[in-house]
């Protein structure tokens, strides 16, 4: 096995998991009072993240996938119907059957079902299987872009029972300021460094995905130096796990079915699947901190995501070499 090459392939997971380590062993200078200011950093971060998500973004290939009104409806259906649907059910009902489940757990499993999709591995994926690329991307992007304001806003209103739901004027400001803007500063710069972008996106890639680990580590620093997992113990991780599990094994049963029930074709079945069953790391975390503020839970909130992504590249990887062995072997 070469494992330099398994190693650049899983960085992204391996950071995340690097981040809880060290903020087990070094919470304090990640923690809200912390020499790091994470708050400061996180704010930045985030707004940098959705700038290089804008720059990156190839507006001109998205005109090319636009026209498939049947295939954008199905996805989002699902990203901000469905799926939000089966969060209010697991908001419920969790609680029924896991009686000591934390508050944080059962408001990140629907935090994390008002998720939008992500953009690069839906589209890559889809590259891979052979489906609609050009689907992918206007959808993957269009959920992104809608899922900034739809996703707060359905967090605010689903969770307004629990009492904990912050204001929405001033949360949606800044989040408008911090997401929304830099992101369209972003695509609007495009055009002038578009080369340079494109033979830079791996550095791109990079420097977001350090910006996000840094927040995970913020976020478990508080919840270290505060010892909200010695109150839960590990029996709590593996139920979750198993949940989440489910989630993902029957929300991929329902797309996949739906699909062929309304008979989409090969190529737009893939995206359908790839674009709805994904839900983003990359925008998750950061709306998270701006969503739930300095609540000392939010680890717990980004729990039940952090394990969904590594089980979806996982499991959607080997979805996608198998769809496209079927379409090397009918060949």
């Amino acid at each position: 096995m070469n494992y330099a090459m398994w190693i650049r392939r899983n960085g992204f997971i391996l950071g995340l998991i690097l981040a809880v380590v060290l903020a087990f062993l070094f919470p304090g200078p990640g923690s809200r009072t912390g020499f790091l200011h994470p708050e400061l950093v996180n704010n930045v971060g985030i707004a940098a993240i959705l700038f290089l998500q804008g720059l990156s973004l190839a507006f001109e290939k998205l005109k090319n996938g636009a026209g498939n009104w049947r295939l954008h409806v199905i996805v989002q259906s699902f990203t901000f119907i469905v799926f939000p649907i089966v969060g209010i059910f697991l908001f419920i009902t969790v609680p029924l059957i896991w009686p000591a489940e934390p508050a944080g757990i059962r408001q990140g499993l629907l935090y994390l079902c008002v998720l939008p999709s992500t953009i690069s591995t839906s589209v890559v994926l889809t590259a891979v299987a052979q489906g609609n690329v050009a689907g992918a991307l206007f959808n993957a992007a269009l959920s992104n872009i809608i899922g900034v304001v739809l996703t707060p806003l359905l967090v605010h209103e689903l969770m307004k029972t629990t009492g904990q739901s912050a204001p929405l004027g001033p949360l949606m400001l800044k989040i408008m300021l911090l997401t929304l803007l830099p992101f369209f500063i972003g695509m609007s710069l495009r055009r002038f460094v578009r080369k340079w972008v494109e033979h830079h996106k791996a550095w791109i890639a990079r420097i977001s995905n350090t910006v996000i680990v840094f927040i995970v580590y913020s976020a478990f620093c508080d919840s270290f130096a505060e010892k909200i997992w010695q109150q839960h113990g590990a029996a709590m991780t593996a139920k979750l796990f198993l949940c989440v599990s489910l989630l993902f094994t029957g929300m991929s049963l329902l797309i996949y079915w739906t699909c062929r029930a309304l008979r989409l074709n090969r190529e737009d079945r893939i995206t359908a699947y790839f674009c709805s069953v994904k839900k983003t790391l990359a925008m998750g975390v950061p709306l998270a901190v701006l969503i739930f503020g300095s609540r000392s839970d939010v680890p717990l909130i980004l729990l039940p995501l952090m394990f969904y992504h590594p089980l979806q590249i996982f499991i959607n990887g080997l979805l996608a070499n198998h769809w496209r062995n079927e379409v090397d072997v009918a060949a």
